[in-house]
């Protein structure tokens, strides 16, 4: 038996029963009393074990049903301005840099969301909940490809706030939470 044999029979099955209590961690950007606010929403449904063909075995989390999706190239130092999301929805950043701010705030909070394994946020905040928005500027040196996934029917998902502010890399790391350093 081999070690990559060893692996999938006794290691993986048990981090994956942890994964039954963890819960996906993502940076949204919000509302509070008309004024767009930037948080960290720890979504309600745990990671489960995938049953698909393809990934069964492995962990996923159910993010919700969705209506349309859209590919986006944001061309490098791109200055998205400040506006409203369109409508709840996810947001993938699959490369590049994000920067977000919120100019009608009293906070200084801001988010870098770096695309890739760390770039999914939720937008929430629409207009009928807040009157001024965001402003997103893609500061990188090369172009930053984003994908847009509104949510069927305007749900936002079931949530807590975890904190005001954008999630740490270390609150949104999901099973690899257990190879980082503490």
């Amino acid at each position: 038996m081999n070690l990559m044999q060893l692996t999938r029979w006794f290691v993986l099955p048990q981090l994956f029963q942890h994964a039954a209590s963890l819960k996906l961690n993502v940076t949204a950007v919000g509302a509070r009393d008309g004024v767009s606010t930037l948080e960290c929403w720890q979504l309600d449904t745990p990671f489960d074990t995938s049953s698909t063909p393809g990934t069964s075995g492995s962990a996923f989390a159910a993010l919700g049903n969705v209506s349309t999706i859209s590919y986006t190239i944001l061309p490098s130092n791109f200055d998205g301005g400040q506006h409203n999301a369109p409508e709840n929805q996810w947001v993938i950043f699959l490369s590049g840099i994000a920067y977000i701010t919120l100019p009608y705030s009293n906070s200084t909070a801001s988010a870098t969301v770096i695309g890739g394994e760390y770039g999914l946020i939720f937008a929430a905040d629409t207009s009928d909940v807040s009157k001024g928005g965001h402003r997103t500027q893609y500061p990188g040196i090369t172009e930053t490809i984003a994908i847009q996934i509104p949510v069927a029917d305007g749900q936002v998902p079931k949530h807590d706030l975890v904190h005001d502010g954008p999630c740490g890399i270390g609150e949104i790391a999901g099973l690899r939470s257990f190879a980082l350093p503490e």
